[in-house]
């Protein structure tokens, strides 16, 4: 036999008992060594944290304590500001004092259209007037047509004066909220309460509102037609005048009638940014409803709408009043000495305001890159008669009490809003203000803006973020473009009781000067277009 042959090694070593238990004592060790240098970083760092967080809370009280002591002072510099509304509600009772003597001096007859009873007296003794003369009855008429623009002048010299004199009677400790900004959250939770309309064909006035005036459509009956008997020509004289003509006949009942085709040519004067409703007026139950109204077209190029109804209506064409909010952007810049620019940019058009003195004027509405509403533009108004020619031409930027319900608003505490409103008119002669993506991350209780210095109509912004909650206002580290949103406080920077004291402190001499400077009509015009459009809370 052969030498037998040797087994081949596995190649492995064998490890010893020994070898193992020192290994795992390595690796034992080595693992408690690791969570000994974890455990002591987190330590250092949750201390660094602590003392970190410890500095920054004794600044922050530092700051807090700096802001209670010169707060008495911030607010009453501030309240001499203020003195600026009173003078502008002033200024207004005084224009329409001096209007009606006005109207007293003139001695003409005319009745004095803020008062009732005169205007029916002389309604009434222009009734029992039967003076057929041309020429008298034309004057009468040219009366008439004044007291119609003079109580026009008047009801919105009451309605601007309405709209602020409830602001100045406590000024001296906060600053009053006007009625339609006052208490919307008690008006949302009552307007929440009330019934809802259950029949879906009666329109929600609160939702959509007429734009471009009421159609009445008729038949009318052809009157009694002249006869001609020998040399004379006769025709029946009727005192009801003419007569509509019933579609379909009250006799015929049961007969089926085709319904009736109308197309209408859309005014041009009236923007529709979306396909109009048509609804008809209902007598009996004194309301606007959609049914009996069919095969609705609207052709947006031709400006026409055909549609077939089963008789003869009063109809309106209406739009949602809410489809320019909320906002997508806006911006306030001043422009001049007492003059300045509200720019409004919604989901269909871009609407810019001038200011001036005690109006505002539509400068511009750009719809699809497109100048519309010309016939507006250009003119100076009051900025009530300014919201009322944009909401008949069907551009709506002004919300009212029930527009929370139709639209998802970043809703604002009413103190910080209101006060944004009349602190950032108070310095708008120096400084533009901006739409911030911050405004709905930071809560209810408080309004983020951008904010920049501005006193040449070219120079370019340089916009720094600011929150204010109506009672302190801090300059924010943050920008636009940063990943989150953070109420830390801008470097260097400090806490102040108004807007005003906060803008101070980075401000030019020149740009105070000119706040101190403003005149108090241009600051009015400015709080109004801001609390009727308020920005803060739709955008």
């Amino acid at each position: 036999m052969g030498p037998k042959k040797k087994k081949k090694s596995s190649g492995k070593k064998k490890v010893s008992k020994a070898e193992q238990l020192r290994l795992q004592k390595e690796e034992e060790e080595r693992r408690l060594k690791e969570e000994e240098e974890a455990q002591f970083q987190a330590q250092q760092e949750e201390a660094a944290r602590l003392e970190k967080e410890r500095i920054e809370q004794e600044q922050m009280e530092k700051l807090e304590a700096k802001d209670q002591e010169r707060r008495e002072s911030e607010l009453a510099e501030l309240h001499s500001l203020e003195q600026k509304f009173l003078s502008a509600q002033q200024w207004k009772t005084d224009y329409r004092a001096y209007g009606k003597w006005e109207h007293y001096l003139s001695c003409d007859g005319s009745p004095d259209p803020t008062v009732l009873q005169e205007i029916n007296t002389f309604m009434s003794l222009w009734r029992d007037d039967q003076n057929e003369d041309v020429q008298l009855v034309m004057e009468k008429g040219a009366q008439v047509l004044n007291s119609a623009v003079s109580f026009k002048e008047n009801c919105n010299s009451i309605a601007d004066i309405n709209e602020t004199e409830e602001e100045i009677e406590k000024k001296s400790e906060i600053l009053d909220i006007p009625s339609q900004v006052q208490h919307p959250l008690t008006q949302e939770e009552m307007n929440e309460k009330e019934a809802a309309i259950t029949d879906e064909n009666i329109v929600d006035l609160q939702q959509f509102v007429p734009v471009g005036g009421v159609y009445h459509i008729d038949a009318l009956q052809l009157p009694p037609q002249v006869k001609q008997i020998k040399d004379w020509s006769m025709v029946e004289v009727l005192d009801v005048g003419l007569q509509a003509y019933p579609y379909p006949p009250e006799e015929a009942e049961d007969a089926t009638y085709p319904p009736i085709q109308i197309t209408l040519r859309l005014s041009d004067n009236v923007m529709y940014f979306e396909d109009p409703v048509i609804a008809r007026w209902d007598p009996a139950g004194q309301q606007w409803r959609t049914d009996g109204i069919s095969n609705v077209t609207y052709e947006r190029q031709a400006k026409s709408i055909t549609f077939e109804m089963r008789a003869f209506y009063t109809i309106a064409l209406l739009q949602d009043a809410h489809l320019n909010m909320p906002y997508q952007a806006w911006e306030l810049q001043p422009t001049g000495m007492d003059e300045a620019l509200l720019i409004v940019t919604t989901v269909f058009a871009t609407i810019q305001i001038q200011m001036k003195g005690n109006q505002c004027m539509l400068s511009s509405v750009v719809v699809e890159e497109k100048d519309v509403l010309s016939y507006v533009t250009g003119k100076w108004l009051s900025p009530v008669d300014l919201r009322a020619v944009l909401k008949k031409a069907g551009v709506n930027i002004f919300p009212g009490a029930y527009s929370h319900k139709y639209v998802s608003v970043n809703k604002k505490a009413p103190l910080a809003e209101v006060r944004a409103y009349q602190q950032m008119a108070l310095v708008a002669s120096a400084f533009a203000f901006a739409w911030s993506k911050w405004n709905l991350e930071a809560g209810q209780e408080q309004v983020v803006f951008k904010v920049s210095e501005h006193l040449k109509a070219d120079s370019v912004k340089d916009w720094s973020l600011y929150m204010f909650n109506g009672q302190k206002a801090q300059k924010l580290k943050i920008t636009e473009t940063s990943e989150a949103f953070s109420e830390e406080l801008e470097e260097d920077s400090e806490f102040h009781s108004t807007l005003y004291h906060m803008l101070k402190d980075f401000a030019s001499k020149e740009a105070i000067d000119k706040v101190e400077t403003a005149n108090f009509l241009f600051i009015d015009v400015v709080y109004q277009l801001l609390l009727a459009t308020r920005v803060l809370t739709y955008s």
